[in-house]
């Protein structure tokens, strides 16, 4: 038997130190997170860690794997093998991806800037990208106009969350219903009653209206 390692003695595995270090940043922030930090919240030495995220940017982007790992079905380790299984309904596959990527991000906004810099570039990741791909182009998506549908789809959903997660904590913000409720409503009629009766003010309602759009938009786009 091979000598075992930091790592192996510690009892860790790769995906226990990526989940301790998307606790650390819900609970802290994303200025919290270093290797010295999240070996305390592992309560072994930082360079234990070495073992499984072998630099900053290993473990960053360890981060924005785990976060799409929740949005089902692309990044579903467990996914059908046969793309042709998957892609039954494309619209309701990409609907599907799009809602969960939503949930997990709002879960997680401290991964937020990471989601929306970082690249795929782990296994993970980029499995979960081609099995993406694959159903769409086994659903009669030409692989550029698959790779577009992916990556507008995914950029969106990244780009409506992190609108969501900035929006001030304040009913009375400005920018807010309740501030735009007050604007002079003989000069906005349309906006001022827009915020007084809640008319498109809703953002998962905003989120499922565009979703729609996007979705028809890449059928009609195929046809």
């Amino acid at each position: 038997m091979g000598k075992r390692t930091r790592g192996e003695r510690a009892g860790l595995s790769r995906t226990q130190v990526l989940d301790a270090a998307l606790a650390l940043v819900d609970r802290e922030g994303a200025g919290a997170l270093t290797m010295r930090r999240l070996g305390v919240e592992l309560d072994v030495e930082a360079m234990t860690l070495y073992h499984y995220v072998p630099n900053k940017d290993a473990l960053l982007d360890g981060l924005v794997e785990r976060l799409f790992a929740q949005a089902l079905p692309f990044a579903d380790e467990n996914a059908e093998a046969d793309p042709g299984a998957e892609s039954a309904d494309w619209r309701a596959l990409l609907r599907t991806y799009a809602v969960s990527l939503r949930q997990a991000l709002l879960r997680h906004p401290g991964v937020l800037s990471f989601a929306a810099s970082r690249p795929a570039v782990t296994p993970a990741t980029l499995d979960a990208v081609e099995r993406g791909l694959a159903a769409l182009t086994a659903s009669g998506f030409p692989l550029g106009a698959a790779v577009h549908a992916l990556n507008t789809l995914s950029l969106f959903v990244v780009g409506h969350t992190a609108a969501e997660a900035a929006q001030p904590t304040q009913a009375d913000a400005p920018g807010s219903p309740a501030w735009l409720a007050e604007l002079d409503a003989a000069r906005y009629p349309l906006l001022t009653e827009a915020a007084r009766s809640g008319a498109g003010t809703d953002d998962a309602e905003r989120f499922d209206f565009a979703l729609n759009a996007l979705v028809n938009g890449f059928g009609a786009a195929l046809d």
